[in-house]
């Protein structure tokens, strides 16, 4: 108990310890790639690290900030009731100086001192000379970036503290709960030697193996000087395993002194207790530390110390705690009980005096029934004072031993009181009372705080820990009952399984966190519908299921519609308004399923349905679905079969690349996903590529695609046409993976190709919220020496603005606009701006879907290199392509002009921008 006890008292102070080696890291880095001046102090201005800066200019931005201002504002920031961030001039027009307090519930813990010299000032006051210069929205900036991570990272730490003290508490209310059960076991049969009819030594043996076992002690002891004066008497020895026996050890002559010296005083000795230097030179040659010892006395009016009970320890540094001495005073006080008996067997009173007395210092609560006739012969005091309504209501019995069977020896029960909403732990055994008559003895231990801390985890494991929603073990639990309840009153329910819409696209392109503020802002309004606010679930992600229960059918209407207004309005997150849809299927029970699996897998193919409808849809699932719904299940697992299976379904077909200024040479090509199932044949991509990104396995996917269509250029390189290339499709969701650039950059490294010789082609209906990451991620892609194509231009949301900041080398005109090429004036038109626009931007442009000779003719008299379509070629298997394009075909390619350029390393800032 001890050592839980200690930690929990340190466990505050090891949590939220500083790394301040960390720090100064992080703190000069930052620096460093800020142009900023910054350190860190404590609550008592303190340096936690020194500064970070630019080396050469350090000690001139020293002398421009005084330190009595960097003193006052620190004063002021730390200790003041309203500012927690102050940014000042300083003597010079172009110095600024800034302090920001870093509070934890609402104490100011740490302070942040950054220093800038600003960019464009040089009049006069201006500090002259000075290179390491920010703008001044940058260095406002960073002071915002700067208390927002330092905040993040101290409520992590401390929310890190609380929930370790929080398992630190828990364990020892638990370790407290097993003592106190413990000590009431080995009390119970400690009191049932009372009735034992054994011999006395035997008694006193029993006595000290419970007493020994329980304490964990070297030995004990129940000595009885003998009647000649000159020896002791051993009536009982507890030795700890791997102990010896003092009694060889010992000289009687000591043991006989020290006897003598305890008297009729209890005595307490431990490592620490001041003894006369001869008694603790005694102890230690026998190996000991500390030591108990009680006197035993007989009964009034003769009353004389008989016996003595000693308990002594080994273990350096033993302290005595005042619960073991309480324990050992009434394990002696049972052994006193039983030796008065032994020498009153008559005196009946003077017996049952000496048990009340022991048992009123017990720390449980003990009561006596005889089982014939009921009555309750014994209460000690904490029985009474806890119990003493139900004694005098007389329903004790009924209370504690309802319904229960006890066998011939000691049984256990857990018995709940829920008028007062408590719960207690329920030690029976049968025992001789003093007159001889066979009586139930039972103790009683309070269990209420462990109990309380089990229904806490319990609401733990039955909610979801971000929303506060129920999660789907309690939807299942709960729908089986709803769905029972509904048939027996002849009626129906309903359950609807929603589906946030793209929330994907949210969370990656603004980040987890938002994502976590819509998850939580939507369960809020889905709980407070009146019919459902009991009755909300989130099942994982970002799906979510109301179940309706047949008492609040006739809101039926009411309910769906106000699930719609929900959804129909914006969401503000980060500093914007967001559109988050939701695609609904709903389902009632129990006429259209009277299971739980069978409820929710059609509430879920009726989702799908409203999805694949164009999502923010409402869907009632009809038989008549069944079969294309069937068709869906099946093909989800085959297709997760398909992937686990290392992708040996799936293939990659190549359409080649045109080159029309080179007289039609192949110049590569676009590498295209195909799905042969065993299970359902060749599934068409328009099918497969929507559920895949459903299910969330369209990274894999695409990543195995991507793989594959490189090992396939690298070959073709490798064999007489080192300038192929080969265009691979990268999904919206694969681009708004955290990874994607280092995914991109490791498959390079692992298949060998040369980047110049890989194309990544991009949707141009990027329905981004972020486009300034986006730009950033292609960017790093482009680093790596690959080219980027925008692919299906024409169909999408892209602006001439957006175009132009994109690092493109591509534009793919979409063959919607194709199909007409040859009669559609304003197709002609619209390739026509398009090859004049990529010359603008310095990029190629390549026009998809050519499959006739009229077409083609058209795209004479324009500005058009790249053309792809099934007029050359359908897409076909790597061999087919291989016999056709590369296999004895002479490489008729001019390198590009940057093909032998040196490929650029992705920086340190790069990273920590996009991962």
């Amino acid at each position: 108990m001890t050592e839980v006890v200690n930690d929990q008292n340190m466990v505050s102070e090891q949590t939220v310890a500083i790394d301040a080696e960390w720090i100064q890291a992080v703190q000069d880095c930052y620096a460093e790639m800020s142009g900023l001046f910054i350190y860190l102090m404590d609550k008592d201005g303190r340096n936690i690290t020194q500064m970070s800066g630019d080396a050469v200019e350090m000690s001139r931005i020293r002398a421009a900030v005084p330190k009595k201002q960097i003193d006052d504002i620190f004063e002021r920031v730390m200790h003041g009731n309203t500012e927690e961030q102050i940014v000042e001039d300083t003597g010079y027009s172009n110095v600024k100086v800034a302090s920001i307090a870093i509070k934890i519930d609402g104490v100011a813990s740490i302070c942040w001192v950054v220093c800038a010299c600003i960019e464009g000032i040089e009049d006069d006051d201006a500090l002259l000379n000075f290179h390491s210069t920010v703008k001044e929205k940058t260095f406002t900036d960073s002071l915002d970036f700067i208390r927002l991570i330092s905040v993040r990272l101290y409520a992590a730490t401390y929310g890190k503290a609380n929930a370790i003290a929080e398992s630190v508490k828990s364990r020892s209310a638990e370790l407290q709960m097993f003592h106190e059960l413990r000590k009431s076991e080995f009390m119970t049969d400690i009191v049932s030697l009372l009735d034992s009819d054994e011999a006395f030594e035997d008694i006193c043996q029993q006595m000290v193996d419970y007493v020994g076992n329980y304490s964990d002690i070297a030995h004990a002891y129940v000595l009885r000087p003998n009647v000649s004066g000159v020896g002791v008497d051993v009536l009982g020895e507890f030795l700890k395993e791997g102990r010896s026996s003092l009694r060889g050890v010992a000289r009687i002559d000591d043991v006989l002194k020290y006897i003598k010296i305890v008297g009729d005083k209890p005595t307490v000795v431990s490592y620490k207790t001041r003894l006369e230097q001869e008694e603790r030179d005694w102890l230690n040659s026998l190996g000991l530390t500390s030591c108990v010892a009680l006197p035993v006395f007989t009964s009034k009016p003769n009353r004389q110390v008989a016996m003595y009970a000693v308990f002594v320890d080994d273990a350096p540094g033993r302290m005595w705690d005042r619960d073991e001495i309480k324990f050992f005073g009434d394990a002696e006080r049972i052994i006193q009980s039983i030796l008065e008996k032994r020498m009153q067997k008559n005196y009946l009173a003077s017996s049952y005096k000496s048990l009340e007395s022991i048992l009123d210092n017990v720390g449980t609560a003990i009561y006596v029934r005889d089982i014939e006739s009921g009555q309750i012969l014994f209460a000690n005091r904490i029985f009474k004072n806890s119990f003493s309504k139900e004694m005098e209501d007389g329903t004790v019995e009924r209370l504690f031993e309802k319904e229960q069977r006890y066998n011939a020896g000691t049984s256990y029960f857990e018995v709940e009181y829920p008028q007062r909403k408590r719960w207690y732990d329920l030690n029976t055994t049968y025992i001789r009372w003093v007159d001889g008559r066979r009586v139930l003895l039972c103790s009683i231990v309070d269990i209420t705080d462990k109990k309380l801390y089990q229904q806490k985890i319990e609401q733990q494991a039955n909610n979801d820990f971000l929303t506060g929603l129920y999660n789907r073990m309690s939807c299942e639990r709960d729908l089986a009952r709803f769905i029972e309840e509904a048939k027996l009153n002849h009626s129906k329910g309903a359950l609807l399984y929603l589906d946030l819409d793209d929330f994907k696209h949210i969370n990656d392109g603004l980040g987890h966190q938002y994502g976590d503020v819509l998850l939580k802002a939507i369960s809020h309004c889905l709980s407070r519908i009146d019919g459902v606010e009991n009755t909300c679930y989130r099942m994982g992600g970002d799906e979510f299921i109301i179940v309706i229960p047949h008492t609040s059918m006739a809101r039926f209407d009411e309910i769906i519609e106000e699930i719609r207004v929900v959804f129909n309005r914006p969401w503000f997150l980060k500093g914007a308004d967001y559109y988050c849809t939701t695609s609904m299927g709903i389902v009632t029970f129990p006429d259209e399923g009277d299971t739980v699996q069978d409820v929710i897998k059609k509430a879920d193919i009726a989702m799908y349905e409203a999805k694949r409808a164009g999502k923010n849809r409402t869907a009632y699932y009809s038989d008549s679905r069944d079969s294309d719904s069937n068709k869906r299940l099946d093909m989800e697992k085959s297709m997760r079969d398909a992937t686990s299976d290392d992708y040996k379904e799936f293939e990659v077909y190549y359409q080649p690349i045109i080159d029309t200024h080179k007289g039609g040479i192949c110049t590569g090509a676009e590498a295209l996903i195909r799905w042969n199932s065993s299970e359902l044949g060749f599934v068409s991509p328009g099918d497969f590529i929507p559920l895949a990104e459903y299910l969330g396995l369209i990274n894999p996917i695409g990543n195995y695609v991507l793989k594959e269509a490189c090992l396939a250029c690298k070959s073709w390189n490798d064999n007489g046409h080192p300038y192929y290339k080969v265009n691979v499709n990268l999904s919206v969701v694969q681009l708004l993976q955290n990874d994607v650039v280092e995914t991109v950059e490791n498959i390079i490294k692992e298949t060998g190709i040369n980047p110049r010789n890989l194309t990544l082609e991009v949707t141009e209906s990027l329905a981004i919220n972020d486009m300034e990451r986006m730009k950033r991620i292609l960017s790093s892609i482009k680093k790596l020496g690959v080219r980027i194509a925008l692919d299906d231009f024409g169909t999408g949301y892209s602006s001439l603005s957006h175009i132009r900041e994109i690092p493109l080398d591509v534009i793919k005109v979409d063959q919607s606009f194709v199909k007409d090429l040859a009669v559609d004036q304003y197709a002609q038109a619209f390739v026509r701006m398009v090859g004049e626009l990529a010359d603008a931007l310095g990029v190629k442009i390549c026009v998809e879907g050519i499959e006739t000779e009229e077409q083609l003719r058209v795209l004479d008299n324009m500005n058009i290199r790249l053309i792809q379509g099934f007029y050359f070629d359908k897409p076909m298997r790597r061999y087919v392509f291989e016999e056709k394009y590369v296999t004895g075909c002479i490489d008729e390619m001019d390198a590009p002009d940057d093909f032998f350029d040196p490929v650029e390393e992705l920086t340190d800032e790069d990273r920590s921008i996009l991962y």
